[in-house]
């Protein structure tokens, strides 16, 4: 994972969690460029879900969401972080 070594130590790295910060950064952030990476996330999401709808129904989609995040647990957690990061770099580091 390409953010793992800054979840080692997350209390010391960043006063909190990855997904702590984001609500940090975005509470403070500029108004637009939270709502560009709002509909950046969701746009992309919608686009994974539309792909994997066309190979199975929604029923399917869930289980396999529901079944993949419970075995694959740890695994799940840290891209969960890695894209919170990712989210946060995205909205703190854009000009307006």
């Amino acid at each position: 994972m390409k953010y793992e070594a800054l979840f080692e130590d997350e209390d010391n790295i960043f006063g909190g969690t990855p997904l702590s910060k984001w609500m940090d950064i975005i509470n403070v952030a500029n108004k637009n460029l939270v709502e560009q990476e709002l509909e950046r996330v969701y746009i992309r999401h919608a686009v994974m879900e539309k792909l994997l709808l066309e190979k199975m129904s929604e029923e399917e989609l869930d289980r396999e969401v529901y079944n993949y995040q419970h075995v694959k647990y740890d695994e799940i957690e840290s891209d969960v972080k890695s894209l919170y990061l990712e989210s946060t770099g995205n909205v703190v580091t854009r000009n307006e």
